[in-house]
């Protein structure tokens, strides 16, 4: 099979995966254990690995904290600002998102707005995707602002200031969109919060390792990462804190998970010390390797680009097609109904119709952007680097 779905997932590092193996055998100590050796491997691998995301993004290592993915660390921020500003601090309940967001954010956003669905469906089959549900309102004391995005799915600066509120306590703004993979101008847009004392969040789980970060240049306030996109373990990511320091909980948001101090309290529980070395050794190679790796991609992109145009001359490519992330492939193929043709590809070639997360649902973003027509003829390609020229051309033949 050749494997097109690399935004969803990556197939691990054979290296990141050697790293592992011993903290899957021999080296079982817990870190947050005291004095004996295994428990002192554990911790120093937990700490090696956790300098190593660092030094990915030009971070502290104590600002960074382990979570089971990007996912849980969308949830962590996004609850715990708000419940912190609200509760804590009584300063302010508003929170802006955009509505093209990774449904980690905007179904959190929903939630907190008070949004609630109830499924009515029974005699669920064993493949059952929800469908028809009644929406319920909550009042949980927060207000929450979806903005419009551009025809590339961007947020626009002018737009995130007109929706700022006295009452704002957070925006979370992705940096690179997974489905049709237009980039943010994160720093502007959170340089713009930073006036306003505003906290801003991204979740940058699809850029780590694709593009160049540097948290001294870009004044975000959190970040959100999984391994798995960047040729890790799945299960295993990340939070960006800014200023948070070592074994200090609570630094202006809720902690995720209570009953411990592991993560400097803001997430209790026994590390995944296996998982945390694969990810740090995964963060390892992509700075490494990042010129060369996206020197690749790009090539291949425009490659495949350049075959799909030949072969269909209807094909209309989505997304900013210069800031957007190196080889992600967002298109509409007018000849094509998308689910029809993964399936029946299904051993060849593995390709999606958008995020994994929405499988058996019209595309959001696309009718954000205005191509609510062609949600049934998108299908999104996501690259590797270790694909070659001709598998290009064979998957090309195969659409």
């Amino acid at each position: 099979m050749i494997y097109l779905d690399n935004s969803a997932t990556t197939p691990i590092d054979p290296e990141v995966l050697d790293a592992m193996m011993p903290y899957l055998k021999e080296e079982f100590g817990n870190p947050s254990s005291r004095h004996y050796t295994l428990a002192k491997n554990a911790e120093r691998a937990v700490e090696e690995a956790r300098e190593n995301l660092a030094s990915l993004i030009n971070s502290k290592p104590d600002e960074l904290i382990f979570t089971s993915g990007a996912s849980e660390s969308n949830n962590f921020v996004i609850k715990g600002v708000a419940d912190y500003k609200k509760y804590y601090e009584n300063s302010g309940n508003h929170i802006i998102t955009s509505k093209v967001e990774h449904k980690s954010i905007l179904q959190t956003c929903k939630f907190l707005s008070g949004e609630v669905y109830l499924n009515k469906e029974k005699n669920k089959p064993k493949s059952y995707v929800p469908r028809k549900v009644k929406s319920v309102k909550v009042d949980r004391g927060y207000d929450v602002t979806f903005l419009d995005v551009n025809e590339y799915g961007q947020v626009e600066n002018k737009s995130l200031d007109e929706a700022i509120k006295d009452t704002t306590i957070l925006v979370s703004i992705m940096w690179g969109n997974n489905e049709v993979g237009s980039l943010n101008d994160i720093k502007s847009l959170s340089s713009l919060t930073r006036e306003k004392n505003i906290r801003f969040h991204s979740d940058a789980t699809q850029v780590l390792g694709k593009i160049h970060i540097d948290v001294k240049q870009v004044p975000v306030d959190f970040l959100s990462f999984s391994a798995h996109k960047i040729y890790g373990p799945k299960g295993i990511g990340a939070c960006y804190i800014r200023n948070k320091m070592k074994d200090t909980p609570n630094i202006d948001m809720t902690a995720l998970i209570h009953g411990g101090l592991q993560e400097g309290g803001y997430r209790a529980g026994t590390h995944a010390v296996h998982n945390i070395v694969g990810f740090g050794k995964a963060a390892e190679i992509a700075k490494r390797e990042m010129k060369e790796y996206n020197s690749k991609i790009i090539e291949l992109e425009l490659e495949t680009r350049k075959l799909l145009k030949a072969k269909f001359p209807n094909v209309e490519f989505l997304g900013d097609p210069k800031n957007h992330i190196p080889g992600v492939i967002p298109v509409i193929l007018p000849e094509i109904i998308n689910e029809m043709l993964i399936e029946k590809l299904s051993n060849d070639v593995a390709i999606s119709s958008g995020s994994a997360c929405s499988i058996g649902e019209p595309s959001y973003v696309i009718e954000a952007i205005g191509k609510k027509i062609f949600s049934n003829n998108f299908i999104r390609i996501s690259l590797n680097a270790e694909i070659s020229s001709k598998e290009i051309c064979n998957i090309i033949d195969l659409l």
